[in-house]
């Protein structure tokens, strides 16, 4: 199975030589960095990105939360200007394959600058790329084998949990369960039915030829997942995904439409995964050839779950 490659967003260039020397990368405590320790798993690729350039080529080889991350010398919390302040307990713990610093413009980073370019910046923990800039990446700068110099046996960790009930959320070890993590799963559990949703499209079923992405920015908004072809040969053909955490509405719908007709006859599918679906709802996007997916997850609202148990206890099935 191919591994999955992302872009790190990193906030400053003392931060970005910090996780360069040491070989880790580091999220706030917020619920977008726990969506992208979530999202991101152990033997996928990354590299960093900072001031519209790439650096180095590495495999993740361990996920920790550290219980106090400003007792870690010379990571600093970043205090943002509404007095705000974020440390680093989400840890990626990194070996690094290649070292390299190159431009976002070389022709070979058009997936990830593009995406970049249409959300007019960052803005964002992390960003995933396709296997061909994966390929790319693999042969740029030299092969550079170092690993994370950093003991963090000395240090306390936890368990991040989430939980239905916000009252209940405290920061970094409980957080609501919000879209973005159900995004997350999702993407993890299309795999389970991609065989029978290209069945449905009547298209070629063999699911090596398919890689199931994360966000896909658009000149008019950004898709939540994208599947598109590994290798494309003259069409580069693709499926939309659209992800509602709860109920799908008309607006939901004729946002698919528009990212349809953006993508003209790349696009060969498209289909909304949420909770609810009403019968209207149902009628209309099987006459707009929207598949309707459902998504369930047999959860307490006064308990709290690691994302794993999550993942263990959702279910998707076509409707």
């Amino acid at each position: 199975m191919s591994k999955n490659y992302f872009f790190i967003a990193v906030s400053n260039k003392y931060n970005l030589d910090l996780c360069r020397k040491h070989c880790v990368a580091g999220f706030p405590n917020s619920i977008n960095g726990l969506w992208a320790f979530y999202d991101i798993d152990v033997g996928d690729y990354i590299s960093f990105l900072y001031a519209a350039k790439a650096y180095d080529l590495y495999e993740v080889i361990d996920k920790i939360a550290i219980d106090d991350p400003e007792a870690i010398p010379k990571w600093k919390p970043l205090r943002m200007r509404s007095g705000r302040k974020y440390t680093f307990p989400f840890r990626l713990i990194l070996r690094r394959v290649r070292k390299f610093q190159e431009s976002l413009i070389r022709s070979e980073f058009n997936y990830i600058a593009e995406n970049l370019l249409l959300r007019g910046g960052y803005a964002k923990t992390h960003f995933q790329a396709d296997q061909t800039t994966l390929q790319n990446v693999s042969q740029m700068g030299e092969y550079s084998e170092k690993k994370c110099n950093i003991d963090y046996n000395r240090y306390k960790t936890f368990t991040p949990k989430l939980t239905l009930s916000i009252d209940e959320s405290i920061s970094p070890y409980i957080f609501p369960l919000k879209e973005v993590i159900i995004q997350a799963l999702i993407r993890r559990k299309l795999s389970d039915i991609l065989k029978k949703l290209l069945e449905k499209l009547n298209i070629d079923t063999n699911t090596e030829n398919w890689e199931i992405l994360g966000e896909k920015a658009l000149p008019e908004g950004h898709v939540d997942i994208f599947i598109k072809q590994r290798v494309p040969i003259g069409l580069a053909r693709c499926i939309i995904v659209e992800v509602k955490r709860e109920s799908v509405t008309y607006e939901d719908l004729k946002r698919v439409l528009k990212y349809k007709e953006e993508l003209r006859n790349e696009c060969i599918g498209s289909c909304i995964v949420a909770k609810n679906f009403s019968n209207k709802i149902l009628k209309r996007m099987k006459g707009k050839g929207i598949i309707p997916i459902k998504y369930d997850i047999k959860i307490d609202e006064d308990k709290k779950y690691t994302f794993q148990e999550l993942l263990d206890k959702f279910t998707l099935s076509f409707i």
